[in-house]
C-alpha cells in the first residue's frame, strides 16, 4: 500500500502538471499567438532549455528500455523545474497581464510546446493521462490521437548553454533568499513572501548580476519590493554557498494590491473606477 500511496502521488503531480499547462492556454492560439523563439523572454528560453535536455534523458532512456529512469526525470521536471520553480514565477504574467501582453504570450508560447513535448513523451508509459490530454491541446494536431505521431523534434537552438549558466548563477541567489523568506515566515515577520522587501548587498559578480535583472527580481524571488545595495570588502555574506550576498527581509512597503496582492505606496483610490489596484494594475485594465 505505501508503494502504491507513494507511485499515486507521483502520477498525480506529473498529471497536475500537465494540467496547469493545458488550463493556462484556454485562450492561445499556435497559429495567431505563439511567439518566436528569438523574441521570447529569456526566462521561457531557460524553460525550453530544460525541455531539450528532458528530451534527451529520455529518449535514450526509450532506447535502453530503462523506464524507471523516463519515470523519475519526467517526476523531478515537473515537480523541481516547473512547479518548483519556472511555473510558480511565471504565474504573475499569466494572471495579472493584458491577455495578448508579449509577455504572457511568450510564456504561452513555451507552456505549449512544454505540454506537447511532455503529452508525447509519456504517451508509452502514461497512455491513458497523454492521450486525453492530447485531446485537449490547443490549434490544429497531426493526428486524432497522440499515439500516432513521433516523439518531439526539438530544435537545436533550444538547447542554450549560456543562457542556463547564467540561470543557474540566478538560481543559486534565489535558494539563498528563499531560505532568509522561509526564517522570516518562522519568525511572524511576513506571511506570504508578497508581503517582503528583500534588500540584497552584493559586491563582485554578484552585484553585477542582480543589477542586469533588477526588473525581473520581483518576479524572480515573488517579493513586493527589491532594493540592491554595496556589500563591503570583508563583510560577511550568506555563508560559504553565497558570501557575496547579504540578505536582509523586511515588511513590504505600501499597501496590498487587490487585484495582484503585491505591495505598492500608490494605490488607487477608493473612489476610482478600479478602487484599491497599484499602477502597474491599472495599465492592464486601460484599453
Amino acid at each position: 500500500p505505501e508503494i502504491l500511496s507513494r507511485l499515486v502521488e507521483a502520477y498525480r503531480r506529473i498529471r497536475n502538471t500537465i494540467r496547469f499547462l493545458l488550463a493556462n492556454l484556454y485562450d492561445f492560439d499556435p497559429a495567431v499567438d505563439q511567439v518566436p523563439y528569438e523574441k521570447m523572454a529569456e526566462l521561457d528560453r531557460w524553460a525550453l532549455h530544460q525541455l531539450a535536455l528532458l528530451q534527451e534523458k529520455v529518449t535514450a532512456a526509450y532506447e535502453d528500455y530503462e523506464f524507471h529512469t523516463i519515470y523519475h526525470a519526467v517526476h523531478n521536471f515537473c515537480v523541481v523545474t516547473l512547479s518548483g520553480f519556472y511555473l510558480d514565477v511565471v504565474k504573475d504574467r499569466l494572471y495579472i497581464l493584458k491577455p495578448a501582453a508579449a509577455a504572457r504570450r511568450s510564456t504561452q508560447t513555451a507552456l505549449y510546446l512544454l505540454a506537447d513535448a511532455m503529452v508525447r513523451l509519456c504517451a508509452p508509459i502514461m497512455s491513458f493521462t497523454a492521450d486525453e490530454a492530447w485531446q485537449h491541446l490547443p490549434g490544429e494536431r497531426p493526428a486524432d490521437n497522440v499515439f500516432a505521431v513521433d516523439f518531439p523534434a526539438l530544435p537545436p537552438r533550444f538547447r542554450d548553454e549560456a543562457l542556463a549558466a547564467v540561470w543557474e548563477e540566478l538560481l543559486a541567489i534565489r535558494r539563498a533568499v528563499l531560505k532568509k523568506l522561509e526564517a522570516a515566515r518562522r519568525d511572524k515577520q511576513i506571511g506570504l513572501s508578497l508581503d517582503a522587501r528583500l534588500t540584497l548587498q552584493a559586491r563582485g559578480r554578484v552585484r553585477e548580476l542582480l543589477e542586469s535583472y533588477r526588473e525581473q527580481l520581483a518576479d524572480i524571488f515573488i517579493v513586493s519590493q527589491v532594493e540592491i545595495g554595496e556589500l563591503e570588502a570583508g563583510e560577511p555574506g550568506e555563508g560559504e554557498e553565497m558570501p557575496d550576498l547579504l540578505v536582509t527581509v523586511s515588511p513590504a512597503a505600501g499597501e496590498k494590491c487587490q487585484r495582484c496582492w503585491r505591495y505598492d505606496r500608490q494605490l488607487t483610490p477608493a473612489s476610482a473606477a478600479h478602487p484599491g489596484i497599484c499602477p502597474r494594475c491599472l495599465a492592464q485594465l486601460e484599453d
